[in-house]
């Protein structure tokens, strides 16, 4: 059953499939070869030594989380018969490349979507383990379709000027209960009865 750890799996799940794909590119088509990166809203203060974005990176920042509405429903109604609580998820994430010229950028950003549209659906050993996955369990990383408002107002919270991204949905991500709610069975066992005999007259 998926776990607390599926949020920070299912993220480096996705940083692990678009490392996989830059790997495969033939020599020559970077100046460098890429990298994508989990990213936190700190990683974009190049003044930090914490900052991760520098030419060569493609960042994965995970700017919100919320409950997954098509499948909660469900999901209460399976916790109702498994005795777990069910909680489905859904990240957001934008991806934004960090080159030293445009066409850099672009041609990373343009084998991520490659990538993730190739390969939609993370499952099997695709997953990172951490997340102690159900056998069947998958997530789904989709496109986005963000608003520029919304995407400028982003940026205009972390510490760097404005880059072009795209916005990227993964769902759904599980995470499950500590433990089960079922009431434990419960045997009923009778003592210290003597049985009666019956006589007819």
């Amino acid at each position: 059953m998926a776990n607390y750890k599926s949020l920070s799996a299912a993220g480096t799940s996705i940083e692990q499939q678009l490392n996989s794909c830059f790997a495969t590119v033939p020599d020559g088509d970077f100046t460098r070869p890429p990298k994508a990166v989990l990213a936190r809203t700190e990683d974009f203060d190049a003044s930090k030594k914490t900052g991760v974005v520098k030419p060569g990176i493609l960042t994965i920042f995970m700017y919100r989380v919320e409950f997954n509405k098509t499948m909660r429903a469900a999901w209460s109604g399976i916790g109702s018969f498994d005795g777990y609580a069910h909680l489905p998820l859904d990240l957001h994430f934008l991806i934004t490349a960090w080159e030293d010229n445009p066409e850099g950028e672009l041609r990373m950003l343009g084998r991520a979507m490659q990538c993730l549209e190739t390969t939609p659906i993370l499952g099997g050993p695709l997953l990172a383990a951490s997340g102690e996955w159900a056998p069947a369990e998958a997530v789904q990383v989709v496109l986005e379709d963000m608003p520029p408002d919304s995407m400028f107002r982003i940026f205009d919270s972390l510490q760097t000027d404005f880059k072009l991204s795209v916005a990227y949905i993964a769902r759904v991500v599980l995470v499950d209960g500590l433990s089960s709610n079922l009431a434990p069975a419960v045997t009923t066992v009778v003592s210290g009865s003597t049985p009666t005999a019956l006589v007819r007259t």
